[in-house]
């Protein structure tokens, strides 16, 4: 599909400390660690052929200090698909086993669409991240 996206890198204050979290997420979602060197991590999965990857960056020591601003100009926050209610369900039980920061437990979310089912966690740096259930009319 034109337009889907290929990649995405995200800034994080340390990757040895992000990286294990991301580990556990994304492992959870299919991706595989592809790449790794000091200052950055790389993990990638392929779907029905195609290529998707999603990179942690050692962010520049003058802007390490900071926490992420969802409100401020940039990155506000990144979805991606769950398989099931069921699935939400289960990444929620992963990230309380990881002691991961969690927004909103696993709810339905009828504003964003009659079927919408989320969890709402942060990554180590405060970057606010969702796995959703939302099935789809043929």
């Amino acid at each position: 599909m034109r337009g889907a996206i290929h990649h995405l890198d995200l800034t994080v204050k340390d990757p040895a400390i992000s990286a294990p979290f991301y580990d556990a997420v994304l492992g959870f979602m299919g991706y595989a660690r592809v790449d790794e060197d000091a200052d950055s991590v790389d993990w990638a999965a392929h779907p029905a052929g195609a290529y998707l990857s999603i990179g942690i960056l050692r962010a520049e020591a003058k802007s390490a200090g900071q926490k992420h601003n969802r409100y401020a100009p940039g990155l506000h926050h990144v979805a991606w698909h769950a398989q099931s209610r069921e699935d939400v369900d289960r990444l929620h039980t992963l990230l309380k086993e990881i002691g991961a920061e969690i927004l909103d437990a696993p709810a339905a979310y009828p504003e964003y669409g009659p079927d919408y089912y989320a969890v709402f966690f942060a990554d180590p740096d405060g970057l606010k991240l969702e796995f959703v259930y939302e099935p789809y009319a043929a």
